[in-house]
């Protein structure tokens, strides 16, 4: 049940750093959910454990991980389309 409630919360940190930025993740769900748990990753690495915790995750650095991770995912897409 753990690893479920991770993927919940994975997905939604993903999806709230998309809304927050303003541009879509691509593949959807499961790109919600890969971008929440590395944004977890490097936004715990860069930030620390600071802010609420949730299913593991440190709900604030995770969020700012998934922003600059989808900021970094939409620069590099735009330069391969162009």
């Amino acid at each position: 049940m753990g690893f479920l409630w991770a993927l919940i919360v994975g997905g939604l940190i993903g999806w709230v750093a998309s809304l927050i930025i303003g541009k879509d993740v691509p593949g959807g769900i499961i790109g919600n959910i890969i971008a929440g748990f590395i944004g977890a990753i490097i936004g715990q690495s860069i930030f620390g454990s600071m802010g609420p915790d949730l299913a593991g995750f440190a709900i604030i650095p995770a969020i700012l991980g998934a922003i600059i991770l989808i900021f970094i995912v939409s620069l590099i897409l735009r330069a391969i389309r162009k």
